[in-house]
């Protein structure tokens, strides 16, 4: 056997959301920031190859992140790290961030400290504290204090074909999301519908995409509506639905999500500095998200969100190459991979 490319990934899912992680066979992409770096993955060919090669079939599936773990850019940090998912390269994500941080304790990249193991992130989103607690010799919780989250448009109007007038916000809370409560569209969140929410929110967030692309007035790396999330409640409280492409559900209740559903309560007045809410996911899983004050982002009113969530390690793989391989960087069907396919 002879590969012309070997990566090693440990396996790691936050919550039931797998994001494996790339700890070794990869030098840093060029440029002097997370910004640069992340600008890199996505406007380059080399970058785009690098995706294609870990995100699509045989060696990537849909249902899953796979992140970059870099040496860090900003002096203070620890590591660095990037989401790379089916349609591109990510700024920040809480699932993926938890994930890297438990990673980085367990398998002893950052010295574990009980009870408690501090480890920054550095992300083209800024950088992200994350606080491991730890117990005996096990990372157990991750809590994070997430990038400063904004609401940049309420109350906006979208004519979806085949689906109607919907009703949506625009946050930021680490990546830019659209935000639609799933009630009026006779949709709740549950194991059942989980089909219907990702096909149904899939023509959302596409014509969302095309009608809006939000910048980041201070990142400017970070633009356009990456994820849909719908804002649902249940008998036991708030509940999440990410939709991401080609077309699934977060099975997390999202970290970056709640960040920015978090900013939106605030703006509609529904929180208060101090107070939490407790989001849970299609599957039942758990995030807290609590606001811990509020801060301006480039003049605009935003909220300091802290996130805590727990993720457990299931695999260690070495990802190879074969240079005769037909498949260099993948392939798509259009069965799990809906439009992606046809790019």
């Amino acid at each position: 056997m002879r590969w012309s490319r070997s990566l090693t990934l440990v396996g790691v899912h936050a919550e039931g959301e797998i994001g494996r992680i790339v700890v070794g066979g990869l030098l840093p992409p060029p440029g002097r920031t997370m910004q640069e770096r992340l600008a890199w993955l996505n406007e380059s060919a080399e970058g785009d190859r690098l995706r294609r090669f870990l995100t699509r079939e045989p060696r990537g599936w849909p249902a899953m992140s796979t992140n970059l773990l870099l040496p860090p850019c900003e002096s203070g940090a620890d590591a660095a790290f990037v989401i790379l998912q089916p349609d591109r390269a990510h700024a920040m994500s809480g699932s993926n961030a938890i994930c890297t941080a438990t990673a980085l304790v367990e398998l002893g990249m950052v010295a574990m400290r009980e009870p408690e193991t501090v480890v920054t992130l550095d992300t083209a989103a800024g950088l992200v504290p994350a606080r491991v607690g730890c117990a005996d010799g096990r990372a157990r919780r991750v809590s994070l204090d997430m990038p400063a989250s904004f609401v940049e448009a309420d109350g906006l109007a979208l004519e979806v074909e085949g689906i109607g007038r919907i009703e949506l916000a625009i946050a930021f809370g680490g990546v830019f999301y659209a935000l639609v409560d799933p009630a009026p569209l006779g949709l709740s969140i549950e194991p059942g519908q989980a089909r219907r929410l990702a096909e149904t929110g899939v023509r959302i967030l596409e014509a969302a995409q095309r009608r809006w692309r939000p910048v980041h007035p201070e990142r400017p790396a970070i633009a356009g509506i990456a994820y849909l999330m719908w804002c649902g409640e249940g008998p036991e409280g708030p509940r999440n639905a990410t939709v991401l492409l080609p077309g699934r559900l977060d099975r997390s209740p999202c970290g970056t999500g709640s960040a920015a559903r978090l900013a939106l309560e605030w703006a509609r007045g529904r929180i208060r500095p101090g107070e939490a809410r407790l989001f849970r996911s299609t599957i039942g899983t758990r995030f807290e998200a609590e606001l811990v004050g509020t801060t301006e982002v480039a003049g605009r009113p935003a909220v300091l969100p802290r996130l805590s969530g727990r993720a457990w390690l299931y695999s260690i793989e070495q990802l190879g190459l074969d240079p005769e391989d037909p498949f260099p960087e993948g392939h798509l069907l259009a069965d799990l991979w809906g439009g992606l396919a046809a790019r």
